[in-house]
């Protein structure tokens, strides 16, 4: 069992049902982001599963100059913050740089480092001292055993409020595969352990300018990674993917949450039940085999 990590209302890890932790991958504009946490927030409530809303005010890793980033900091900021007071949600979003760190903790509830910094040990530390929880996403280019050292940069700062997240690993040019080993092994260290369905099925810079994606196998993973045993399934959730601006190939449809989420409820609800055991199969009748067995002889 792994720790517990309260963020705000929603408590993550231990034996609580998997949360949710999802919304646009950047903020296009108000009405967008504002209509999207609404949206969400009423498929999870009808559902009573624990919400987190993400978003970002800066994409600082797009493929291109001429991609879209996002407001950036200071409106990004101002509409998260209006997310948060209005819809009385926990709320998460990405940090870049350094000089983003202390504005963004007193905003949000949890701070996100995005898998490229994951490697950055500084960064890391200067994160976590914030004392908010933190999501780390492991990089696309490391091993589950290796996560072992981020979480231990982290905690160094005496913040325990630990989140790791897989996200697939890179599987030569432009594609990502995810090994569900992963996810024991990271929950193996204590601490919670979410899956990024979204950016998983990424093709990174598959597009040449911007990346491609394959959603079509978004939920398949989701659905196999509650099997295998996670405390958060994080995922990308547009109202109109085909015209999003920003990651629009791998974002799951608002649509299409509610049935995914019902799968993943039952999954997990399964997994966490230590009561719960498969049945063995019935044991034939050995009274019929005796007969045969009695037939063969007399012949």
């Amino acid at each position: 069992m792994t720790r517990e990590v309260a963020v705000e209302s929603v408590t993550i890890g231990g034996n609580h049902p998997c949360v949710f932790i999802g919304g646009p991958c950047v903020i296009e504009d108000e009405a967008l982001v504002l209509s999207a946490a609404r949206a969400i927030k009423e498929i999870t409530a009808s559902l009573a599963v624990p919400f987190i809303f993400k978003t970002s005010y800066d994409k600082a890793n797009r493929s291109a100059l001429s991609s879209f980033r996002g407001p950036g900091l200071n409106k990004g900021l101002a509409l998260i913050e209006k997310i948060k007071s209005e819809l009385h949600i926990p709320v998460v979003c990405d940090v870049h740089r350094f000089e983003e760190i202390e504005p963004a903790a007193r905003v949000l509830d949890m701070l996100q480092v995005p898998a490229f910094l994951s490697r950055q040990t500084d960064f890391i530390i200067r994160v976590a001292e914030t004392g908010k929880a933190v999501n780390i996403k492991k990089g696309q280019f490391m091993s589950p055993p290796e996560v072992r050292n981020l979480i231990e940069k982290a905690a160094s700062t005496g913040n325990h409020r630990i989140l790791v997240t897989e996200r697939g690993f890179s599987f030569g040019y432009h594609n990502l595969v995810v090994d569900m080993r992963a996810l024991p092994i990271m929950r193996s260290f204590g601490y919670p352990v979410a899956f990024d369905a979204s950016h998983s099925v990424q093709l990174p810079g598959g597009l040449g300018t911007a990346s491609g994606g394959e959603r079509q196998f978004a939920a398949c993973l989701a659905r196999a990674a509650a099997a295998a045993g996670i405390d958060a399934l994080f995922m990308e959730v547009h109202p109109d993917p085909e015209r999003a601006r920003c990651d629009g190939p791998n974002m799951l449809a608002v649509e299409a949450l509610a049935p995914l989420l019902r799968q993943i409820q039952s999954i997990d609800a399964l997994v966490r039940d230590g009561s719960v055991r498969l049945k063995p199969e019935k044991k034939k009748s050995r009274t019929g085999m005796r007969k045969i067995n009695d037939t063969a002889d007399q012949n």
